[in-house]
């Protein structure tokens, strides 16, 4: 029995697998853009305070996915460069795109995302065209209209689903990031070589002192 749908009726399906990609558009890309919230996390923040000398002193917690960032890590030794672009700023995301080594991080706490992408694609030297971005919300619209290959996570918004090209199954901060980077370097015809380059580089045993 059909039944009356709103305006997610519009909505492309959800690929439970990774899509096809053009293995043209996959090897174009230099680099990937990664909002945090909803994306690297699963959009939950803590915050809390602690006192110091009379002080109190507001901290921010995040929960992040360590599949994500070994994913992360395999982009960026194939060469891919790797960006965070947030509308928060918190030293918990410093602190991981310090982990990660990723090329560039740019927090915006108006959430104005398009100037500080493009100011991250100055810096590194890299196009819109040449360029994904992985998101979830209202405020990476912007960026995700722009770049070759827009990417929504599987808990993206309906407005965000729309304007991408490729959904992901798995949820920000459960995976997200993860099955985009094996997706992408899987068309590129690099994910077998960069698995097995990354297990040779901790087999490898420390000769005796």
């Amino acid at each position: 029995m059909n039944e009356a749908r709103g305006d997610h009726e519009a909505l492309p399906a959800i690929r439970l697998q990774p899509p096809v990609l053009d293995p043209g558009l996959a090897r174009r890309i230099r680099v990937v853009g990664l909002d945090i919230d909803g994306t690297l996390t699963d959009g939950g923040v803590y915050l809390g305070a602690s006192s110091h000398e009379g002080r109190s002193i507001p901290f921010e917690l995040k929960r992040y996915d360590i599949q994500d960032g070994l994913g992360v890590t395999l982009l960026r030794e194939c060469g891919i460069k790797v960006a965070i672009v947030t509308g928060r700023v918190s030293d918990s995301v410093a602190q991981r795109a310090r982990e990660l080594q990723v090329d560039a991080l740019a927090q915006d706490p108006q959430a104005r995302k398009l100037a500080a992408w493009r100011r991250v694609l100055h810096e590194l030297g890299c196009r819109d065209d040449e360029a994904a971005f992985v998101g979830d919300d209202l405020p990476d619209l912007p960026i995700l209209r722009r770049v070759a290959l827009p990417v929504a996570v599987g808990n993206a918004v309906p407005e965000v689903r729309r304007s991408c090209t490729w959904q992901l199954a798995r949820a920000g901060g459960h995976g997200a990031v993860r099955e985009f980077a094996e997706g992408l370097l899987d068309a590129r015809d690099e994910w077998h070589g960069a698995v097995e380059r990354y297990v040779f580089s901790r087999s490898r045993e420390e000769s005796a002192s």
